[in-house]
């Protein structure tokens, strides 16, 4: 089965699109929408550092009705940072993913030489903060799904305990080997964090020449380690220094074929795991 076959019913949860106010996009709402649509794709989420993306999709699936848009809010500095107010206007919308904070976080700003104090979840004893028990409850709430963003490996372990404590059903550890952003998280600090629902996300991004230049082989790697059953393949694509989302996640495809992942775990990992994660019914 080619690349182009296995894009068919594929989910992308994680694509950034324009408008944005601080950098250029590849691509808009429509156009992503259209272009997921025309490779047969299930579905595609759509990821803002800035703003909630949820209203934007029920106007883009009016328009392009073939295909499943999702949205939802990532606590970084635009909208409040850790503000429960935001996550409860995001599950009264309906949507789908709450992010921690990315380019706002505390160990995303160390990591990249920005000054600033940037934002934490944890106090001075390393014990989770009130706010954070409340955000995470009003996840739970609604039934949302909660992504660890660009928070440090520490801070991921601690949320993981108390997400489980809350109850919440789906957690996605956002591109924990991405190096130039994020957690950096090793291989056995990933083995630690798979648990019940809980699913390491492997973004496309990081091989590219404008980021990390990773290996795929280390990305392939980490999929035969950890195991396809507790992988997502995404692309994080967007960049308009890349190529649009659709063609990154079949490019991803194509390579962890010839890294020897199976169309089976690939069907896995880009079909089966990200429906769960939006709790959505299997195709």
């Amino acid at each position: 089965m080619k690349a182009q076959e296995l894009l068919k019913d594929a989910i992308d949860i994680h694509i950034h699109i324009g408008p944005d106010p601080n950098r250029r996009r590849r691509v808009n709402a429509y156009e992503a929408a259209v272009q997921a649509r025309e490779a047969g794709m299930r579905a595609i989420f759509l990821k803002s550092h800035d703003y909630i993306t949820t209203p934007l999709t029920y106007t883009i699936q009016e328009l392009v009705p073939e295909i499943e848009v999702y949205g939802g809010v990532t606590l970084d500095f635009e909208v409040g940072g850790l503000n429960p107010a935001v996550v409860e206007v995001a599950g009264k919308l309906s949507s789908k993913i709450v992010w921690m904070p990315t380019f706002s976080s505390r160990h995303d700003m160390q990591k990249r030489n920005i000054n600033g104090k940037g934002i934490t979840i944890l106090d001075q004893n390393g014990t989770i903060l009130p706010v954070v028990r409340e955000i995470l409850a009003g996840i739970k709430h609604y039934g949302m799904t909660l992504a660890t963003g660009h928070l440090s490996t520490q801070e991921i372990f601690v949320l993981l305990d108390e997400a489980a404590r809350v109850g919440i059903e789906r957690t996605v550890i956002t591109h924990p080997l991405s190096i130039s952003f994020g957690p950096t998280a090793s291989i056995d600090d990933q083995k630690r964090m798979v648990r019940e629902g809980v699913f390491i996300e492997h973004c496309f991004i990081a091989a590219m020449p404008t980021s990390d230049r990773m290996d795929p082989q280390k990305i392939a790697q980490a999929i035969r380690t950890i195991g396809p059953e507790h992988c997502i393949m995404s692309t994080d694509f967007g960049q308009i220094f890349n190529p649009p989302p659709v063609e990154g996640m079949r490019m991803f495809i194509e390579t962890m074929l010839r890294y020897d992942i199976t169309e089976d775990e690939i069907i896995t990992m880009v079909r089966k795991n990200p429906a769960k994660v939006l709790g959505l019914s299997e195709v």
